[in-house]
């Protein structure tokens, strides 16, 4: 058995086993969709990953890790890039990823325009669902490195709080035994959603499929003009989000949740502090994270911290 002792870190973690081997996808699983922003339809094929070398895009033969070393500042979505080729809107793929157990993947992307530098994963029902089935369709394995060895998996665990923020929003990390999240946010400008906070007892891949992988993204009405001049949400509809007006609440109920906006929030942390991850291992910190307002660049940005940067 193998581990890797040459993580990039801090003082403000320490690396644990977990007293578990790194898993992979028992085969390869393909899923075809709209994307949210561009509009565009892209193929996602899942494959199965060797041992130690972690989660990584595949697109026009540009290997791209799912780490936060190749996170880039997008609005509304997690892009990452590497050598002028984007991979977009990852968040919802890798937090199931990441909640299952899939430690290591390659992830292969293909459009149909042959010269076009940007993909961007499907966004399906805006939850992470259709990636939860994919995974349990073809189940998992003990992963193996490129030699036949096998891999513990480790986690960090937070030494001391650990916190970013931007005005009054904040993300932060508390001391913990286990992975526990707190997420709180506030849209008092549409009373339908208003002021919600959602906590987790611990995060497991059971509590994930159950609550938390089934919430939609969501957005308000009257932002969506403004968003589709800059070029987003191209491809964004009520199949695939959860809209409220500030004065006539959902306009496509019923909720899966009451809280399923704050619920989504968790989904999308879950997906980018994934990029944590190095070598196979969990990208989740065991901690207590708390967030109130954040975004994916806070996530990101608590990520960051974590590596010592």
């Amino acid at each position: 058995m193998t581990a890797f002792n040459s993580f990039r870190s801090s003082k403000l973690v320490s690396w644990k086993s977990t007293g578990r081997l790194q898993q992979t996808l028992a085969n390869c699983i393909e899923r075809r969709g709209k994307a949210l922003h561009s509009g565009k339809g892209s193929t996602v094929r899942l494959c199965p990953g060797f041992a130690g070398e972690g989660r990584y895009f595949d697109y026009r033969s540009n290997l791209i890790p799912a780490s936060i070393d190749f996170v880039q500042v997008s609005p509304l979505c997690t892009t990452l890039c590497k050598n002028g080729f984007r991979v977009r809107t990852v968040e919802h793929l890798l937090s199931a990823l990441e909640a299952a157990g899939v430690d290591n993947c390659r992830i292969e992307i293909e459009n149909l325009d042959a010269e076009e530098r940007d993909a961007e994963i499907p966004i399906f029902d805006g939850s992470a669902r259709e990636w939860v089935e994919a995974v349990d369709e073809v189940g998992l394995k003990v992963a193996t490195t490129r030699d036949g060895k096998h891999c513990e998996k480790m986690a960090a665990h937070v030494n001391e709080p650990v916190y970013v923020w931007r005005d009054d929003s904040f993300v932060s990390a508390f001391p913990s035994n286990v992975v526990k999240i707190s997420y709180g946010i506030s849209f008092l400008q549409a009373p339908a959603i208003g002021s919600q906070w959602f906590s987790t007892p611990s995060v497991d891949n059971l509590f994930y499929t159950r609550q938390i992988a089934l919430a939609r993204t969501f957005c308000i009405y009257e932002e969506i003009e403004q968003m589709r001049n800059v070029g987003l949400i191209k491809g964004g509809s009520l199949e695939n989000a959860i809209v409220c007006c500030t004065s006539k609440g959902w306009l496509n109920p019923p909720l899966r949740f009451n809280d399923e906006p704050c619920r989504h929030k968790v989904l999308d942390l879950i997906g980018d502090l994934s990029l944590f991850a190095q070598f196979g291992n969990q990208g989740l910190p065991v901690a207590h994270i708390v967030a109130y307002k954040g975004g994916h660049a806070l996530h990101a940005g608590l990520a960051r911290q974590l590596m010592g940067e």
